[in-house]
């Protein structure tokens, strides 16, 4: 009679293996068969997540990362959701999550200002999933007390200002797609109503070049130009290539976050938005993404912001 060896993969996937009988003769055990029992059984768990798309929100600690995270989860009940930030055991918001969606959600370390957590993140997608239809980055920095705040004069200007900026706003990010590239470029669109897989990173509006009429803000603006140029630059590229992935630059509006909140003085109320309106509307962009959107900067509302 044949073994039957059940595996648990999650809370709806499983998998049935049919294993011929054990023959002594070589002392082969069932140890020895592990490897490529293991094998098959990611690669089934893969299948049955690539047919319901997965998506990796960088970021996601709190604020409008979190909030990424919660309606990724809440508004497809078969999607997988990868989230990262520097200390997850420290946000109660994504355990919190993760109670909810456990057979969901993946919840990862990822510090944007060290390359080989990046590396390992990716890894560790690759080995789970396989593949990504969707990479969100949502951190950024404009304040820390004591070590950053937005220059209203170009005599408060400092390096250390400009290069922890730049290092979590522009590098971090381009890093994070660089390492993510190969998934991406393995799942595209599949299991998604897209045509492609989509990178869609939060910017701003005060990167824009164009729409710069009140000066200041030295680190965050140019840090989030930097991102924009270098987005930008990425989209032209995997356009060449002819891969299966949409760049896009995204801004949020003024949401009512942890960021904005010392800046939030002369916000009229009406322009300032909750994290869930905000992410409702960037995932409608981001959902109804076309090819002929690669290398687009947009606002919450849709409209394209220029450079």
């Amino acid at each position: 009679m044949p073994r039957f060896m059940f595996f648990s993969l999650s809370c709806n996937d499983s998998l049935l293996l049919l294993l011929p009988p054990t023959h002594n003769k070589n002392n082969t055990s069932m140890a020895s068969r592990s490897p490529r029992l293991l094998s098959l059984a990611r690669r089934a768990f893969s299948s049955s997540s690539q047919a319901n798309g997965v998506s990796l929100v960088q970021g996601a600690s709190r604020g409008i990362g979190l909030e990424f995270v919660k309606q990724l989860l809440e508004n497809n009940d078969k999607g997988h959701v990868v989230a990262t930030c520097r200390n997850p055991n420290a946000s109660t918001g994504l355990l919190h999550l993760k109670d909810r969606f456990d057979d969901r959600l993946q919840v990862l370390p990822l510090d944007l200002t060290v390359e080989s957590s990046i590396e390992a993140s990716a890894l560790s997608i690759k080995e789970t999933y396989g593949h990504l239809n969707l990479l969100i980055n949502a951190s950024g920095i404009l304040s820390i007390p004591e070590v950053l705040q937005p220059e209203t004069t170009l005599n408060k200007l400092e390096k250390s200002s400009l290069m922890l900026a730049y290092e979590v706003n522009a590098v971090g990010p381009i890093l994070v797609i660089k390492h993510m590239w190969p998934l991406l470029k393995a799942g595209g669109g599949i299991g998604t109503e897209r045509s492609a897989a989509v990178v869609a990173s939060l910017s701003a509006r005060v990167a824009s070049i164009g729409d710069n009429r009140l000066g200041g803000w030295h680190s965050y603006r140019s840090s989030k130009t930097a991102l924009n140029q270098l987005s930008k630059t990425i989209s032209l590229e995997f356009a060449r290539k002819k891969d299966p992935i949409i760049t896009i630059l995204l801004h949020p509006g003024t949401v009512d976050t942890d960021l904005s909140k010392p800046f939030q003085k002369n916000v009229p109320k009406e322009k300032l938005f909750t994290k869930e309106y905000s992410v409702h509307k960037l995932l409608h962009i981001i959902n109804n993404v076309k090819s002929q959107d690669n290398g687009k900067f947009f606002a919450w509302d849709g409209q394209e912001i220029p450079w």
